[in-house]
């Protein structure tokens, strides 16, 4: 195949964004908009003082968690200098008018929205949700189950036809609300969609290929290259495509065939063609790129040079040698330290590789084995040998003109077995056992192992030997543990001021009395008796089991809810919480108040209908919390779950500790009952909520703690750990991982080792 193809080459950097690159969107006025994880959206323009370059226009603050789709709305005489739609992980739609800055939210998703398209004068929005909405003049008009999967990308043809791709592996057709085709061929979630000019529909997906459709269905064209997920295609009318991936990779196809693979620092999340032919990459390293096939257009050679070394020093500090970092082995002068026993290995940083060396005793000195040129990178990949993957695959040379001998390991495989097996197939002497299950022990980061005293050599039938220890001791490797998770139990809120809670009452009731308007809400000196009676049986615990409240005990509190303004709710709220976890209180509660048409969520939207009274959001998100304690609420809280989840959402933005750890423990809870239930939809909704709020870079360490513990506990026992997976929870799992908290550390290590199973 003759063809006339141009190699690009940076033209320019893009610097500004404080997180990884999310989407690119190109405007038609020249401009290009990104977003980022940062929360930001920024509007970059040609510079005026050197062409090849652009600089930031202007920066758009308005969502509460990570940004992703965007689309550009072209001039019109209501948006003169044009506009952009953006979408979050926080469930909302923001339509930016580029003329000031200001913004219109349009609220209606449940989930993370993954989609943005202009149809005409609406827009249309995809979420996590399953859903698609149509909103005009702001307002929603359309609103239908798209999928049964989240939909991860929406995108309109020249016909006007939608099409959406979803985590269900599928692309639909729609025509209005009507589906007139679905498109079946990939083998995991469909993550990204492009039109192709004059030809049809372009899919990227998380089993690393893109596809070519044509609009009736037929799969035209299947391309792979990418060694891991596939975010984002677009395309030209020259028929030029290109992808971005989770392997770092920008690549370049025509015809079916990559033409070219520009490596970034990080994972590639978008690609986008300009109206020139160049190509926008946005990337995890926070930095958006532009790369050129045009001499005038690239970048000087000190640009590219410093490019270059970027690159390198990223390779560096990521390149695994048998799972260690390069970076942190030991250099040669290792060496001129004495081993401790023969046969003890160390791996050695020689340049950019790893080398084995073991102890010889005899002679004393380090022998080496060989050069460690395989391990386990950074990815969803794992290593394959004769079609079988495992955790790790050594190739160790062995010196003396022999080929590169292939070792597999698996980190749950008995090491003691694996090497019999591989010296066995590999017609080596069996008296280098020792020494290959410590290489390998080494190598896979289990340099701490237990030991099962069950052992017997599969061979012998004798136990293994292990240098310094007892001889009938052998290595075996546990299942995966976790340490934090899953959650089992409810967590609530037990601690309370009664005296101050009294005294607030007492001081609220003085100034109705004073103000004739409101004197008729007042408490007479009798419902106040009633009050500190309550408040001696709360505070009597060892009698829990027998104490119990009076019917008008539970009429008053009640009544209280319904009746007192909400500035003054918080100290009535902060004793209903108190009695929720008093077994009489919790079952009167809940008696009385199915009388009275559902008073107790009535007045948890009176009391956050005004974020005015912060003392509210917090009581009342504790009492919430406070009724998972006793599974007859458990049904309410489920029916309600959404309109609580929605009330107390503004929590994950909050500065407030207090308010961060009850949120965080509202969603852990919520996560455990619905994992319990089997709620699929449910689930989704907490996994979305506790992602968000572990985004809060501010965020108080305990609650920090709970919203990953809860993020853990629905990827491992729920039903959404597809969805976590989908929107990057390695991000955070990884950012945990750095926490010099060790619970934080600790649950992160758990996410990862849940992400690694997948």
């Amino acid at each position: 195949m003759d063809i006339d193809f141009k190699e690009y080459r940076l033209r320019c950097e893009l610097r500004g964004h404080e997180d990884d690159v999310r989407g690119v969107c190109v405007c038609g006025d020249g401009s290009i908009a990104t977003s980022s994880r940062d929360r930001t959206v920024r509007l970059w323009a040609p510079s005026a003082g050197e062409k090849r370059k652009y600089e930031v226009a202007r920066v758009l603050l308005g969502h509460k968690s990570f940004v992703g789709p965007l689309a550009w709305v072209p001039p019109s005489e209501e948006l003169p200098e044009g506009g952009i739609v953006s979408g979050g992980m926080d469930t909302l739609v923001m339509a930016w008018d580029l003329r000031n800055g200001e913004a219109r939210t349009l609220k209606g998703h449940q989930l993370q929205v993954t989609g943005i398209v202009l149809d005409g004068g609406d827009i249309v929005s995809a979420s996590v949700d399953c859903t698609l909405i149509r909103w005009r003049n702001g307002q929603l008009t359309e609103h239908w189950e798209a999928h049964k999967a989240p939909i991860q990308a929406v995108i309109r043809l020249p016909s006007g036809e939608l099409v959406t791709g979803s985590s269900d592996t599928t692309l639909k057709l729609w025509r209005g609300k009507t589906c007139t085709h679905t498109f079946v061929g990939h083998t995991d979630t469909v993550r990204g969609l492009a039109v192709m000019p004059d030809l049809g529909i372009l899919s990227a997906s998380h089993d690393g290929s893109i596809r070519l459709w044509a609009v009736s269905g037929e799969c035209l064209m299947e391309m792979v290259d990418h060694t891991s997920i596939v975010y984002s295609v677009d395309s030209r009318a020259s028929g030029l495509i290109v992808s971005g991936s989770e392997d770092r990779f920008a690549k370049i196809w025509k015809d079916g065939v990559c033409f070219q693979s520009i490596e970034h620092p990080g994972c590639v999340w978008d690609v986008k063609f300009l109206e020139d032919g160049d190509i926008v990459t946005a990337c995890s390293d926070g930095t958006i790129r532009i790369w050129t096939n045009q001499e005038d257009r690239m970048a000087d050679s000190t640009e590219l040079e410093l490019f270059d070394l970027e690159l390198s020093s990223y390779k560096r500090s990521r390149k695994r040698v048998g799972g260690l970092k390069l970076e942190e082995l030991p250099g040669l002068e290792a060496l001129q330290v004495p081993g401790t026993s023969d046969g003890q290995t160390k791996v050695i940083r020689e340049g950019d590789n790893g080398v084995a060396y073991a102890w010889n005793s005899t002679e004393l000195k380090w022998d080496k084995i060989g050069e460690v040129v395989d391990g386990p990178e950074d990815s969803m990949n794992r290593p394959a040998l004769d079609g079988v993957q495992y955790d790790y695959v050594f190739d160790v040379d062995i010196g003396d003109g022999e080929p590169i001998r292939k070792l597999p390991y698996n980190r749950s495989d008995n090491p003691y077995d694996t090497a019999d097996k591989w010296l066995l197939k590999e017609n080596l002497p069996l008296s280098y056992r020792q020494q290959i299950v410590e290489f390998i022990l080494a190598n896979s980061g289990q340099r701490d192992f237990n030991l099962d005293p069950s052992f017997r050599d599969p061979y012998t039938g004798s136990s293994a030997y292990v240098p310094g220890g007892p001889s009938q001791l052998a290595a075996k490797q546990a299942r995966p543990t976790f340490k934090h998770i899953p959650k089992k139990g409810m967590l609530v809120f037990d601690a309370a001021q009664f005296d101050g809670i009294l005294k607030k009452i007492n001081e609220f009731n003085n100034t109705l009395l004073s103000n004739q308007e409101k004197k008729n809400l007042s408490l007479t000196d009798i419902e106040i008796s009633r009050l500190g009676a309550v408040v001696k049986i709360l505070k009597d615990t060892s009698h829990y089991h027998s104490s119990k409240f009076a019917d008008a005990d539970f009429d008053l509190m009640l009544k209280l809810l319904e009746s007192w303004p909400y500035e003054m709710m918080f100290p009535v709220i902060d004793i209903f919480r108190m009695v929720i976890l008093h077994p009489d209180g919790a079952d009167g509660l809940l008696r009385h108040q199915e009388d009275k048409k559902d008073v107790l969520m009535e007045s948890i939207k009176r009391a956050t209908g005004n974020p005015s009274v912060p003392a509210n959001f917090l009581t009342s998100i504790r009492a919430v919390t406070n009724l998972f304690k006793n599974s007859a609420y458990y049904s309410w809280l489920q029916k309600h779950r959404s309109e609580m989840l929605d009330a107390f959402s503004s929590c994950s933005s909050s500065s407030n500790k207090n308010l961060q750890l009850s949120y965080a423990t509202l969603l852990l809870n919520y996560a455990v009952l619905l994992i319990e239930k089997k709620d699929e939809e449910g689930q989704s909704q907490v996994l979305s909520s506790a992602l968000e709020l572990a985004e809060n870079e501010s965020l108080e360490v305990d609650a920090r703690y709970r919203a990953l513990v809860a993020i853990g506990s629905l990827m491992l026992d729920g039903l959404v750990k597809r969805i976590a997976l989908d929107f990057d929870v390695e991000h955070i799992a990884k950012a945990a991982r750095t926490s010099k908290e060790a619970k934080i550390a600790e649950v992160g290590g758990d996410i990862e080792l849940l992400i690694k199973q997948s």
